[in-house]
Protein backbone atom coordinates (compact mmCIF):
# COMPACT_ATOMS: atom_id res chain seq x y z
CA UNK A 1 0.00 0.00 0.00
CA UNK A 2 1.47 3.39 -0.71
CA UNK A 3 1.83 5.44 1.79
CA UNK A 4 -0.18 8.53 1.98
CA UNK A 5 1.42 11.74 3.99
CA UNK A 6 -0.12 14.43 6.48
CA UNK A 7 -2.33 16.51 5.01
CA UNK A 8 0.12 19.66 5.18
CA UNK A 9 3.61 20.13 6.29
CA UNK A 10 4.57 22.09 8.97
CA UNK A 11 7.94 23.97 8.08
CA UNK A 12 10.96 22.50 10.03
CA UNK A 13 12.43 26.27 12.02
CA UNK A 14 8.82 26.74 13.43
CA UNK A 15 8.29 23.07 14.26
CA UNK A 16 11.52 23.09 16.43
CA UNK A 17 11.03 26.52 17.66
CA UNK A 18 7.65 25.50 18.92
CA UNK A 19 9.42 22.51 20.90
CA UNK A 20 12.11 24.75 22.33
CA UNK A 21 9.50 27.72 23.41
CA UNK A 22 9.96 27.80 27.44
CA UNK A 23 11.83 24.58 27.54
CA UNK A 24 14.46 25.06 30.25
CA UNK A 25 17.71 23.07 30.85
CA UNK A 26 17.16 20.19 33.62
CA UNK A 27 18.59 20.98 37.03
CA UNK A 28 22.35 19.93 37.51
CA UNK A 29 23.02 16.86 39.52
CA UNK A 30 25.96 15.76 41.36
CA UNK A 31 27.81 12.25 40.07
CA UNK A 32 30.63 10.55 40.70
CA UNK A 33 33.57 10.92 37.86
CA UNK A 34 32.74 7.25 36.34
CA UNK A 35 29.16 8.35 36.16
CA UNK A 36 29.88 11.45 35.02
CA UNK A 37 31.93 10.78 31.84
CA UNK A 38 30.03 11.54 28.65
CA UNK A 39 27.72 13.96 30.65
CA UNK A 40 27.20 17.91 29.76
CA UNK A 41 29.62 19.73 32.35
CA UNK A 42 27.38 21.81 34.59
CA UNK A 43 29.30 24.78 37.04
CA UNK A 44 32.72 23.21 38.00
CA UNK A 45 34.69 23.18 40.88
CA UNK A 46 37.76 26.19 40.89
CA UNK A 47 40.93 23.59 41.56
CA UNK A 48 43.56 23.91 43.51
CA UNK A 49 47.39 23.93 42.13
CA UNK A 50 48.86 20.68 41.02
CA UNK A 51 51.08 19.97 41.93
CA UNK A 52 50.58 22.06 45.30
CA UNK A 53 54.31 22.46 45.96
CA UNK A 54 58.01 21.17 44.04
CA UNK A 55 58.42 18.21 43.27
CA UNK A 56 61.07 16.13 41.87
CA UNK A 57 60.38 15.44 38.13
CA UNK A 58 63.84 12.33 38.53
CA UNK A 59 64.98 10.35 40.94
CA UNK A 60 68.37 12.50 42.12
CA UNK A 61 70.20 14.36 44.40
CA UNK A 62 68.26 17.80 45.30
CA UNK A 63 70.65 20.47 45.44
CA UNK A 64 70.49 24.34 45.23
CA UNK A 65 71.39 25.85 41.60
CA UNK A 66 73.04 28.69 42.95
CA UNK A 67 75.21 26.75 45.25
CA UNK A 68 76.76 25.24 41.78
CA UNK A 69 78.05 28.23 39.88
CA UNK A 70 80.99 26.97 38.07
CA UNK A 71 81.25 23.37 39.50
CA UNK A 72 82.76 20.95 37.18
CA UNK A 73 84.50 17.41 37.41
CA UNK A 74 87.87 19.23 37.15
CA UNK A 75 86.10 21.54 40.24
CA UNK A 76 84.44 19.60 42.65
CA UNK A 77 82.34 21.52 45.22
CA UNK A 78 82.67 19.97 48.63
CA UNK A 79 79.89 19.34 50.54
CA UNK A 80 79.13 20.03 54.51
CA UNK A 81 77.00 16.95 54.36
CA UNK A 82 75.63 14.76 52.17
CA UNK A 83 72.99 15.89 49.97
CA UNK A 84 69.33 14.59 50.28
CA UNK A 85 68.28 12.05 47.46
CA UNK A 86 64.75 12.03 46.12
CA UNK A 87 62.97 9.84 44.44
CA UNK A 88 60.53 11.22 41.14
CA UNK A 89 57.37 12.75 42.84
CA UNK A 90 58.86 13.48 46.04
CA UNK A 91 58.64 17.11 47.58
CA UNK A 92 61.62 19.08 47.13
CA UNK A 93 63.83 19.70 50.32
CA UNK A 94 63.72 22.89 51.78
CA UNK A 95 66.37 25.10 50.41
CA UNK A 96 66.42 23.17 47.00
CA UNK A 97 65.59 24.15 43.60
CA UNK A 98 67.56 21.09 41.12
CA UNK A 99 68.11 17.66 41.06
CA UNK A 100 70.80 16.10 39.95
CA UNK A 101 72.20 12.46 38.15
CA UNK A 102 73.15 10.56 40.30
CA UNK A 103 76.91 10.24 38.58
CA UNK A 104 77.31 13.94 39.51
CA UNK A 105 77.91 13.91 43.22
CA UNK A 106 80.62 11.21 44.35
CA UNK A 107 81.22 10.18 48.10
CA UNK A 108 84.71 8.98 49.32
CA UNK A 109 84.79 8.27 52.61
CA UNK A 110 82.99 10.87 55.00
CA UNK A 111 83.25 13.69 52.27
CA UNK A 112 80.90 13.93 49.31
CA UNK A 113 81.79 16.30 46.44
CA UNK A 114 79.16 17.75 43.68
CA UNK A 115 81.02 17.10 40.16
CA UNK A 116 78.36 19.25 37.96
CA UNK A 117 76.51 22.29 37.34
CA UNK A 118 72.89 22.58 37.93
CA UNK A 119 70.09 25.27 36.67
CA UNK A 120 66.72 26.23 38.60
CA UNK A 121 64.35 23.65 37.78
CA UNK A 122 66.58 21.53 36.46
CA UNK A 123 64.88 17.75 37.30
CA UNK A 124 61.79 19.84 39.28
CA UNK A 125 58.09 20.02 38.54
CA UNK A 126 57.25 23.23 39.44
CA UNK A 127 53.92 23.76 42.06
CA UNK A 128 50.62 24.14 39.49
CA UNK A 129 52.56 23.19 36.59
CA UNK A 130 50.23 20.34 35.73
CA UNK A 131 47.41 22.44 36.78
CA UNK A 132 46.95 26.04 37.53
CA UNK A 133 45.28 27.15 40.49
CA UNK A 134 41.61 28.33 39.69
CA UNK A 135 41.68 26.41 36.98
CA UNK A 136 38.32 24.67 35.77
CA UNK A 137 37.51 20.89 35.06
CA UNK A 138 35.78 21.71 31.76
CA UNK A 139 34.07 24.39 30.53
CA UNK A 140 29.80 25.12 31.45
CA UNK A 141 27.71 23.29 28.44
CA UNK A 142 31.21 20.81 27.11
CA UNK A 143 30.91 17.15 27.33
CA UNK A 144 33.27 15.46 30.24
CA UNK A 145 35.83 13.16 28.79
CA UNK A 146 37.84 11.03 30.00
CA UNK A 147 40.88 14.06 30.29
CA UNK A 148 38.65 15.94 32.33
CA UNK A 149 38.15 13.33 34.51
CA UNK A 150 41.78 13.14 35.05
CA UNK A 151 42.54 16.68 36.08
CA UNK A 152 39.71 16.22 38.22
CA UNK A 153 41.32 12.91 39.92
CA UNK A 154 44.34 14.87 40.13
CA UNK A 155 43.17 17.70 41.92
CA UNK A 156 41.20 15.73 44.34
CA UNK A 157 37.88 16.15 43.12
CA UNK A 158 35.40 12.83 43.82
CA UNK A 159 31.86 14.23 42.22
CA UNK A 160 31.16 16.74 39.23
CA UNK A 161 28.06 18.33 38.56
CA UNK A 162 26.40 17.62 35.46
CA UNK A 163 23.19 17.84 33.49
CA UNK A 164 22.50 14.69 32.36
CA UNK A 165 18.55 14.57 30.46
CA UNK A 166 16.28 11.81 30.97
CA UNK A 167 15.55 10.10 27.52
CA UNK A 168 12.39 7.36 27.18
CA UNK A 169 11.88 5.96 24.08
CA UNK A 170 8.95 4.39 22.63
CA UNK A 171 9.43 1.21 19.91
CA UNK A 172 6.29 1.69 18.33
CA UNK A 173 6.33 -1.87 16.01
CA UNK A 174 9.20 -2.99 14.43
CA UNK A 175 11.69 -0.10 14.62
CA UNK A 176 14.46 -2.10 16.55
CA UNK A 177 17.13 -1.10 14.54
CA UNK A 178 16.20 3.00 14.72
CA UNK A 179 15.64 2.55 18.39
CA UNK A 180 18.88 1.39 18.98
CA UNK A 181 20.77 4.10 16.67
CA UNK A 182 18.60 6.92 18.37
CA UNK A 183 19.28 5.50 21.61
CA UNK A 184 23.47 5.45 21.17
CA UNK A 185 23.48 8.97 19.29
CA UNK A 186 21.30 10.16 22.28
CA UNK A 187 24.03 8.28 24.62
CA UNK A 188 26.84 9.60 22.88
CA UNK A 189 25.00 13.16 23.37
CA UNK A 190 24.92 12.77 27.32
CA UNK A 191 21.61 11.79 27.84
CA UNK A 192 20.41 9.17 30.12
CA UNK A 193 18.43 6.33 28.89
CA UNK A 194 15.69 5.39 31.15
CA UNK A 195 14.18 2.86 29.17
CA UNK A 196 13.39 1.28 25.62
CA UNK A 197 10.12 0.72 25.72
CA UNK A 198 8.31 -1.56 23.22
CA UNK A 199 4.85 -0.50 22.12
CA UNK A 200 2.29 -1.91 19.87
CA UNK A 201 1.22 -0.19 17.04
CA UNK A 202 -3.08 -0.27 18.12
CA UNK A 203 -3.53 3.31 19.85
CA UNK A 204 -4.53 1.54 23.44
CA UNK A 205 -1.09 -0.47 23.66
CA UNK A 206 0.43 2.73 22.70
CA UNK A 207 -1.14 5.10 25.09
CA UNK A 208 -0.21 2.21 27.95
CA UNK A 209 3.26 3.20 26.97
CA UNK A 210 3.09 6.90 26.94
CA UNK A 211 4.49 7.93 30.39
CA UNK A 212 6.65 11.08 30.52
CA UNK A 213 6.60 11.17 34.41
CA UNK A 214 10.16 10.45 34.31
CA UNK A 215 11.57 11.63 31.87
CA UNK A 216 12.75 14.85 30.36
CA UNK A 217 12.33 13.87 26.15
CA UNK A 218 10.02 11.67 24.85
CA UNK A 219 10.56 9.81 21.45
CA UNK A 220 8.23 7.70 20.11
CA UNK A 221 10.06 5.85 16.86
CA UNK A 222 7.53 4.43 14.07
CA UNK A 223 3.37 4.30 13.63
CA UNK A 224 3.97 8.07 12.41
CA UNK A 225 2.64 7.93 8.80
CA UNK A 226 -0.87 7.66 7.96
CA UNK A 227 -1.30 4.12 6.85
CA UNK A 228 -4.07 1.57 8.83
CA UNK A 229 -1.51 0.39 11.28
CA UNK A 230 0.12 3.69 11.79
CA UNK A 231 -1.22 4.71 15.42
CA UNK A 232 1.27 6.69 17.12
CA UNK A 233 0.09 10.23 15.97
CA UNK A 234 -3.83 9.35 17.15
CA UNK A 235 -2.53 8.06 20.56
CA UNK A 236 -0.10 10.97 21.04
CA UNK A 237 -3.37 13.54 20.27
CA UNK A 238 -5.80 11.64 22.48
CA UNK A 239 -3.02 11.68 25.68
CA UNK A 240 -1.04 14.53 24.79
CA UNK A 241 -0.77 17.63 23.01
CA UNK A 242 -0.04 17.42 19.05
CA UNK A 243 1.93 20.46 17.72
CA UNK A 244 2.69 19.17 14.52
CA UNK A 245 2.31 16.04 12.09
CA UNK A 246 3.94 16.36 8.92
CA UNK A 247 7.45 18.55 9.02
CA UNK A 248 8.66 20.05 5.68
CA UNK A 249 12.02 17.60 5.74
CA UNK A 250 13.29 14.81 3.37
CA UNK A 251 13.92 12.63 5.04
CA UNK A 252 11.29 12.35 7.75
CA UNK A 253 8.26 14.03 6.37
CA UNK A 254 5.87 12.10 8.50
CA UNK A 255 7.77 13.06 11.98
CA UNK A 256 5.60 14.79 14.71
CA UNK A 257 6.10 16.63 18.04
CA UNK A 258 3.81 17.17 20.37
CA UNK A 259 3.87 17.46 24.33
CA UNK A 260 2.96 15.56 27.54
CA UNK A 261 2.17 17.71 30.30
CA UNK A 262 5.59 19.66 30.25
CA UNK A 263 7.54 17.15 28.39
CA UNK A 264 8.31 17.46 24.93
CA UNK A 265 6.93 14.59 22.61
CA UNK A 266 8.73 14.09 19.19
CA UNK A 267 7.53 10.97 16.91
CA UNK A 268 10.52 9.79 14.55
CA UNK A 269 9.55 7.78 11.66
CA UNK A 270 10.48 3.96 11.50
CA UNK A 271 13.11 3.32 9.09
CA UNK A 272 16.34 4.48 10.32
CA UNK A 273 17.13 7.24 7.88
CA UNK A 274 13.99 9.15 8.56
CA UNK A 275 14.42 8.65 12.39
CA UNK A 276 17.79 10.40 12.22
CA UNK A 277 17.20 13.15 9.91
CA UNK A 278 14.75 13.81 12.74
CA UNK A 279 17.35 13.35 15.31
CA UNK A 280 19.46 15.36 13.79
CA UNK A 281 17.06 18.49 12.99
CA UNK A 282 14.58 18.25 15.97
CA UNK A 283 15.25 15.65 18.72
CA UNK A 284 19.00 16.69 18.64
CA UNK A 285 18.83 20.38 19.29
CA UNK A 286 16.03 19.62 22.10
CA UNK A 287 18.36 17.72 23.96
CA UNK A 288 21.17 20.10 23.73
CA UNK A 289 18.52 22.53 25.51
CA UNK A 290 18.27 20.69 28.25
CA UNK A 291 21.37 20.05 28.92
CA UNK A 292 22.47 23.33 28.06
CA UNK A 293 25.03 22.16 25.66
CA UNK A 294 26.96 24.64 23.89
CA UNK A 295 25.85 24.88 20.70
CA UNK A 296 27.89 22.12 17.75
CA UNK A 297 30.78 24.02 15.89
CA UNK A 298 30.20 23.58 11.91
CA UNK A 299 32.83 22.85 10.11
CA UNK A 300 33.04 25.09 6.91
CA UNK A 301 34.88 23.79 3.76
CA UNK A 302 34.04 23.88 -0.22
CA UNK A 303 31.50 21.20 -1.89
CA UNK A 304 33.57 18.87 -4.11
CA UNK A 305 30.28 18.51 -6.26
CA UNK A 306 26.84 20.55 -6.53
CA UNK A 307 24.09 19.87 -4.03
CA UNK A 308 20.42 19.88 -5.91
CA UNK A 309 17.18 20.98 -4.15
CA UNK A 310 13.57 21.20 -4.63
CA UNK A 311 12.26 24.61 -2.74
CA UNK A 312 9.46 24.13 0.18
CA UNK A 313 11.25 21.37 1.58
CA UNK A 314 14.37 20.50 3.92
CA UNK A 315 16.57 18.17 3.08
CA UNK A 316 19.33 15.90 4.85
CA UNK A 317 22.72 15.84 3.03
CA UNK A 318 25.25 13.23 4.40
CA UNK A 319 29.11 13.93 3.18
CA UNK A 320 32.26 12.82 3.93
CA UNK A 321 35.77 14.86 3.82
CA UNK A 322 37.73 14.38 1.54
CA UNK A 323 41.15 16.38 0.77
CA UNK A 324 39.92 19.09 2.30
CA UNK A 325 36.37 19.34 1.05
CA UNK A 326 32.53 18.11 1.94
CA UNK A 327 32.15 15.34 -0.55
CA UNK A 328 27.93 14.46 -0.80
CA UNK A 329 27.18 11.01 -0.46
CA UNK A 330 23.31 11.39 -0.35
CA UNK A 331 20.47 13.91 -0.09
CA UNK A 332 17.00 13.57 0.85
CA UNK A 333 17.06 9.67 0.33
CA UNK A 334 20.09 8.14 3.05
CA UNK A 335 20.67 4.82 2.25
CA UNK A 336 22.80 2.80 5.54
CA UNK A 337 25.48 2.32 4.23
CA UNK A 338 25.74 5.93 3.20
CA UNK A 339 24.69 6.62 6.69
CA UNK A 340 27.68 4.64 8.21
CA UNK A 341 30.07 6.29 5.63
CA UNK A 342 29.05 9.74 6.45
CA UNK A 343 31.15 12.13 8.04
CA UNK A 344 29.10 15.19 8.42
CA UNK A 345 25.31 16.33 7.65
CA UNK A 346 24.45 19.71 5.84
CA UNK A 347 20.97 21.08 6.28
CA UNK A 348 19.38 22.22 2.75
CA UNK A 349 17.10 24.51 3.99
CA UNK A 350 13.47 25.03 2.68
CA UNK A 351 13.87 27.88 0.44
CA UNK A 352 17.31 26.75 -0.84
CA UNK A 353 17.37 25.36 -4.56
CA UNK A 354 20.67 23.44 -3.31
CA UNK A 355 24.69 24.60 -3.32
CA UNK A 356 27.08 24.70 -6.11
CA UNK A 357 30.41 23.09 -6.35
CA UNK A 358 33.03 24.53 -4.81
CA UNK A 359 30.93 26.20 -2.34
CA UNK A 360 31.48 26.72 0.90
CA UNK A 361 29.02 25.36 3.32
CA UNK A 362 29.01 24.66 7.44
CA UNK A 363 28.49 21.15 7.88
CA UNK A 364 28.13 19.40 11.72
CA UNK A 365 29.99 16.30 12.40
CA UNK A 366 27.80 13.18 12.35
CA UNK A 367 30.08 10.85 14.84
CA UNK A 368 30.81 12.04 18.00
Amino acid sequence: MTQRLPPSLTPLDAALAALLRELQPVAPIALPLAEALGCIAAEMPVLKAYPPHDVAAADGWALRANDLVGVSSYSPLPLPAPPVWVESGDAMPEGTDCVLDADAVATVGPISEVLAEGIPGQGVRRAGSDIAAGASVAAPGTKICATDLMLARAAGVGMLSVRRPRLRIVNVGDSRVSARLIAEHARACGAEIVEIAAGARDPASIADVLDASACDLLLLIGGTGVGREDAAISALAVHGNLLAHGIALEPGRTAATGRLGAVPVIALPGSPDQALATWLTLARPVLDRLSARRQQRAITLPLARKIASGVGVAEIALLTEEAGTWQPLAVGALALQSIARADGWLLVPGDSEGFAAGQPVDAYRLRE
